[in-house]
């Protein structure tokens, strides 16, 4: 899913000036506290950038843009309003992190009136439905570890809206803080950034809108300020909301495109942006959470481009000259028991002939789980696969990623996306899907 933050409403007076340079008193706390981020952040394979590259692997521009974006983690975007399915999309993202034992970020983008009706527009229809979607998403996360970036310019931003609609959205802001904590969540709230309202004004926004009840507040999701001006602005914010009686607090940085000029909100045709800092939950600064890329480097932003679409001449420019990453985050496979003795014939699963699946459960609940599989060619190139199975008694497959799901009578077939159908010898794609039922080891086979 790719985010839809339009830059149209960004362009506002600078208060640089204004930022004061002084540090909160903020205290790191215990595991559950916020200032206490760990481990390794969550790439997930099915971005709009994964597919690009998947699809394109003669295109010039592919190896800069794999090596240097489609190699790091950039959050999830939660931004099409579905009250029907957003619980299982989030179980089945946050259960593959848990099982490769990384650490999810989500950006939620579904309140109503969002981007005040600019490039970016939609959401839920009314505060009361966004909550029953919250709810959605509390349940989807079951307790595991998420960041979560709430609402992208909902504070920042609210030139559109009335006094009362500006006190009902704090109220509804909040209310989803403390629903998504109570779900495990780490939640921080809209920060806007260093060049749009002052660290004052901005930390009395975020006091109405319920950080008291969050882990803090991210900036630049919005913007292309640098690091430092960043974090002198949320110092600002940390020392204002600590004058309110509001401490413990720590910001998240958007570093995805900061690394070259700032000047105009608008990204899309500007050739000095720059990928920032890699995503990290090691700051090495106190006051600071994580530095994350909040909007994926390569989607617009709704000037020369639709919002969101992933355009790969702006991923190119923004990685043209980026220095190679300290490491390339990776999805462990999780272990499988080597056998005793080596194997007469091939294991069930493997490659025999053109292609071959194994299977692993990444996640199970009460009532459900989440499988992964993984095709991988055999001795010759494949053009388009598919993987078929019989589900045990009580099984049912609801939901598929990175395939598509025919289902006949007891038998299920997953066949290729239209990104990862062509694999080299000995090359691999995966796909997974949410069931119903009790988890088990199904008989995999693969057609090619």
């Amino acid at each position: 899913m790719s985010p839809t933050v339009s830059r149209r409403s960004r362009r506002l007076t600078l208060l640089a000036a204004s930022i004061a340079c002084a540090t909160a008193g903020v205290t790191i706390a215990g595991a559950a506290s916020a200032g206490t981020l760990s481990g390794t952040l969550y790439r997930d394979p099915d971005t709009a950038v994964a597919r690009w590259v998947a699809a394109n692997p003669n295109d010039s521009r592919t190896s800069l843009i794999s090596s240097r974006i489609a190699s790091q983690p950039a959050t999830r975007w939660l931004s099409n309003f579905n009250l029907g399915t957003v619980q299982s999309e989030v179980s089945a993202y946050v259960g593959a992190a848990a099982a490769a034992g990384r650490v999810p970020a989500l950006t939620l983008y579904g309140i109503p009136n969002r981007d005040c009706g600019g490039a970016s527009a939609g959401g839920a229809p009314d505060l009361a439905q966004y909550q029953t979607w919250v709810n959605g998403i509390a349940r989807g996360l079951a307790g595991r570890t998420t960041l979560i970036l709430l609402e992208p310019d909902s504070i920042a931003l609210q030139t559109c809206l009335s006094a009362g609609e500006i006190t009902a959205r704090d109220q509804a802001l909040a209310t989803a803080t403390r629903t998504l904590k109570a779900a495990g969540a780490k939640v921080y709230l809209d920060g806007g950034h260093s060049a749009w309202n002052s660290g004052a004004e901005q930390a009395r926004r975020l006091a109405n809108a319920g950080v008291a009840d969050g882990d803090g507040f991210y900036t630049n999701a919005s913007n292309f300020q640098s690091t430092a001006n960043e974090a002198a602005f949320g110092r600002s914010v940390l020392s204002a909301l600590s004058g309110r009686g509001i401490t413990g607090k720590r910001q998240v940085i958007d570093t995805s495109r900061n690394g070259g000029a700032a000047g105009d909100w608008c990204g899309d045709d500007n050739t000095d942006r720059r990928i920032g800092r890699y995503p990290t939950l090691d700051t090495g600064d106190a006051n600071i959470d994580a530095y994350l890329w909040i909007k994926p480097p390569g989607e617009a932003d709704g000037c020369a481009y639709a919002a969101g679409s992933f355009q790969p001449a702006l991923a190119a420019s923004l990685a043209t000259g980026a220095a190679a990453p300290p490491n390339t985050p990776s999805n462990p496979t999780p272990p499988t028991s080597a056998p005793t003795t080596p194997p007469t014939t091939p294991p069930t699963g493997q490659p025999a002939g053109a292609c071959g699946a194994t299977y692993v459960t990444s996640s199970t609940w009460q009532g459900g789980f989440q499988g992964q599989i993984t095709v991988k060619a055999g001795g010759g190139a494949v053009n388009g696969w598919s993987v078929s199975w019989t589900l045990g008694s009580g099984q049912s497959v609801s939901q598929v990623w990175g395939g598509t799901l025919s289902v006949s009578g007891s038998t299920v077939t997953v066949r290729n996306a239209g990104w990862n159908g062509s694999l080299q010898p000995g090359a691999t794609a995966e796909f997974g899907f949410i069931a119903s039922g009790a988890a088990g080891t199904p008989g995999l086979t693969c057609t090619a």
